[in-house]
């Protein structure tokens, strides 16, 4: 179970406050680090461009590793998310766009070991906003194609709980104990993250095809818990194709790592640290992603999978985590514009693409990424 470019992370323990014989070893949820979903893979937009971006992402998992060995339970039963991302993002001029984005979580849940209801958590709402820059340092037409080489440097902001209590009512006294949730199903992790982002393009246009890879780092902050979540990196290198000048066929190997959690000494000292086992958070996973899409106009509609290959997470020998089983987003993009031709491309007087400007020819046709007519500009 992984989320892919997404916020939520998958860091939990089963914390079991009442009686003996329910007590099990804690188990870390080891799943995506990154606070992007379904949008890491981007470059820059036309100048004057803009672009309004949603995908719903769903994530479930009741696989357990120790390390890189599958094992039959751990100390829960399973982990679900129903995850919706939105982007709204803006070409302020050719090289340089802008983006805000944020999601709302329909549903986390973690279920408790043999469906125990009192060890089964909880949550929906808003999860952080991020504020994602990106400028293009290279983009430049050549004879059959193109190539883009994009940089972005983004900041993530807090929205969501991160230390919400679920209370539960002693059946002898009647008084009621609240817990803090696992990690697993808080809305944020409460802290502010840096994202440091690299996109590397080359298209060709005669064959349809590009290839393109990007690398992700982004540094996560401490939240008032005292608590740290790991450092997380990936790098991604994709393939695609476009079939009938619509359909898009796009294949992306994924290499991931998140670091373990860290948490304050204080808190570990005078404090109440959370249910997580710092030792056992974190992971290393290979992904194979299949992603077809569709564009009819200024749409585009797309939807992908993440296939685990390979999935080392790190563990205790009493501790196990949940690894990565069913991830899938589908996305719709719509991309238009705020005046009617750019000037560079009124300047040039040739035919030219309204969904992508960049496609330029001197004579009338239809765009190799979308399949529109070619315009002459007025």
């Amino acid at each position: 179970m992984q989320q892919f470019l997404f916020r939520s992370f998958i860091l939990s323990a089963a914390f079991i406050f009442y009686c003996a014989e329910n007590l099990h070893a804690q188990c870390c949820a080891g799943g995506s680090g990154s606070c992007i979903a379904g949008g890491a893979s981007q470059g820059v937009l036309q100048h004057g461009q803009w672009e309004l971006n949603t995908n719903f992402q769903f994530i479930s998992s009741d696989e357990f590793y120790k390390n890189d060995k599958h094992v039959d339970s751990g100390s829960y039963d399973s982990y679900s998310s129903e995850y919706e991302y939105f982007r709204l993002a803006y070409g302020v001029t050719k090289d340089f766009t802008i983006s805000l984005e944020s999601g709302y979580y329909i549903g986390k849940k973690e279920v408790g070991l043999h469906n125990n209801p009192l060890t089964t958590y909880t949550s929906k709402g808003f999860g952080d906003l991020i504020i994602f820059p990106r400028y293009d340092v290279l983009n430049r037409k050549l004879k059959n194609g193109s190539a883009e080489i994009t940089l972005g440097l983004g900041y993530k902001i807090p929205l969501g709980s991160y230390n919400d209590s679920a209370g539960f009512v002693e059946q002898f006294s009647g008084d009621t104990y609240y817990v803090i949730k696992p990690q697993s199903v808080q809305l944020s992790s409460g802290a502010q993250d840096i994202v440091f982002f690299t996109f590397l393009s080359r298209s060709f246009e005669k064959p349809d095809f590009r290839i393109f890879a990007n690398a992700m780092y982004i540094k996560k902050g401490w939240n008032p818990n005292g608590e740290k979540l790991g450092d997380f990196f990936s790098v991604g290198l994709f393939a695609g194709k476009t079939f009938f000048e619509k359909l898009g066929v796009t294949l992306q190997v994924r290499y991931e790592e998140v670091d373990r959690m860290q948490i304050n000494d204080a808190v570990l000292m005078f404090g109440k640290p959370s249910t997580v086992n710092p030792d056992a958070t974190g992971y290393k996973k290979v992904f194979l992603t299949p992603q077809v899409s569709y564009t009819l106009g200024n749409f585009t509609v797309y939807a992908n999978t993440d296939l685990p290959l390979y999935q080392y997470v790190y563990t205790e020998p009493h501790y196990t985590q949940v690894g990565s089983e069913y991830t899938t987003t589908v996305g719709l993009s719509y991309r238009f514009f705020t005046r009617s031709t750019p000037k560079e491309v009124k300047a040039s007087g040739k035919y030219y693409c309204p969904m992508h400007p960049e496609v330029v020819s001197d004579n009338f046709g239809s765009c190799p990424k979308c399949g529109m007519d070619l315009k002459k500009p007025k």
